[in-house]
């Protein structure tokens, strides 16, 4: 069961909302919407997010992405659609038991670092403990230990103005590990920061998520940001979801040209892996002892120097140990030289088609067969 699910979302402010979605269900766009007074924030929304996923939805301002996020915990409720978290429906909650729910089980990491500036770093970072009820001691205690995960060891005692803005924002999350919930909603919560804090606090998110396995939905701007830390992202464009996929399936394959717009300058090399342009049997390769190998995970700005230095493909090493691929010299080149969308000749669509569905363990070690395959 996915741990959330967002089914058929909409969000309308202005007059008659109820027939404003009608008609967006009837092929009506969102300008002949405003045209009446009326803003359709977000249009037939649906996903889910598995346990221990970071799900990232991207999309420039006014696209949608915040309210769709405020509608997950019940801050905003859906003009019509349901949300459902474990599978209880949110949407069907009362006030009561969604307050509960938010206190507990869901929570938030804001852009602006929301500290109370008379508190101490530990007070901050207690509060959602101190809404719960828990004991003092107790909640210091949880506290404590959600400081010394997010790199706050020592800082305690001080106060929110005495920090950086980067350890303020550690305070922020901090706070919401403390709650210990199974959900956290991340709000643009790097982008106020300078560019080397906001890499620090995304390498802080990672290491955070790799032992507590935490269910995350990060909404950002920022497509280099998405495909770093998302495990799959959507990508929203005036209020409705155009894509969602991995980090590869977004660069490879976009959607339409509003996405491949967004990836136009992104540094394939960062984001693509041995994995996803490893070659395989079927591509005219058979079993070989490379001298070089490498995780499939390995970004392929590592392959440059190793397929440099040897004419044998980089072999590719699946999570078992096995051999489950190799990276010749010409599929690198090929991947990095031009847009997968816009090749259209065999070699090249070979590397296109690789890259777009990678290959499992089961297709073995190989090496070149026939160079004309």
């Amino acid at each position: 069961m996915s741990r959330l699910e967002a089914e058929d979302l909409y969000k309308v402010f202005g007059r008659r909302p109820d027939e404003a979605v009608e008609r967006l269900r009837r092929g009506a766009d969102r300008e002949e919407l405003r045209a009446d007074g009326t803003t359709a924030a977000v249009i037939d929304a649906s996903f889910t997010v598995e346990p221990g996923q970071i799900f990232v939805v991207m999309g420039l301002s006014g696209s949608g992405k915040s309210t769709l996020l405020r509608m997950l915990n019940g801050l905003l409720e859906p003009t019509a659609g349901h949300v459902r978290f474990d599978g209880d429906d949110l949407t069907a909650l009362s006030p009561r038991e969604l307050r509960e729910v938010r206190s507990k089980k869901i929570s938030m990491v804001f852009q602006h670092f929301a500290l109370f500036p008379h508190r101490s770093v530990l007070e901050n970072a207690a509060y959602g403990l101190e809404v719960q009820g828990v004991a003092r001691a107790e909640r210091e205690k949880r506290a404590t230990e959600a400081l010394r995960l997010a790199g706050l060891e020592g800082w305690e005692k001080s106060f929110p103005d005495e920090l950086s803005g980067g350890m303020q924002q550690r305070v922020g999350l901090a706070r919401a590990l403390a709650t210990d919930a199974d959900l956290l909603l991340m709000d643009e919560s790097f982008s106020a920061l300078d560019p080397l804090i906001r890499r620090d606090m995304q390498d802080q998110l990672l290491d955070l998520q790799k032992t507590l396995k935490k269910t995350i939905v990060f909404i950002t701007h920022d497509l280099n940001e998405a495909m770093r830390l998302g495990d799959r992202i959507a990508v929203m464009r005036d209020g409705r979801i155009v894509q969602i996929g991995t980090a590869e399936d977004i660069l490879v394959t976009p959607a339409d040209d509003y996405v491949a717009s967004f990836t136009q300058d992104v540094d394939r090399s960062r984001v693509l892996t041995a994995g996803a342009i490893m070659a395989g049997p079927q591509d005219g390769y058979r079993a070989s002892d490379a001298p070089a190998r490498v995780a499939a995970d390995t970004p392929i700005i590592e392959l440059f120097t190793p397929c440099s230095t040897s004419e044998i493909p980089v072999a590719v090493i699946g999570e078992g140990g096995d051999v489950v691929g190799v990276v010749p010299r010409e599929r690198l080149l090929a991947v990095l030289g031009e847009p997968m969308k816009s090749v259209e000749n065999s070699d090249s669509a070979g590397v296109r088609d690789a890259v777009a569905a990678p290959r499992g363990e089961g297709d073995g070690p190989v090496e070149k067969v026939n160079a004309g395959a």
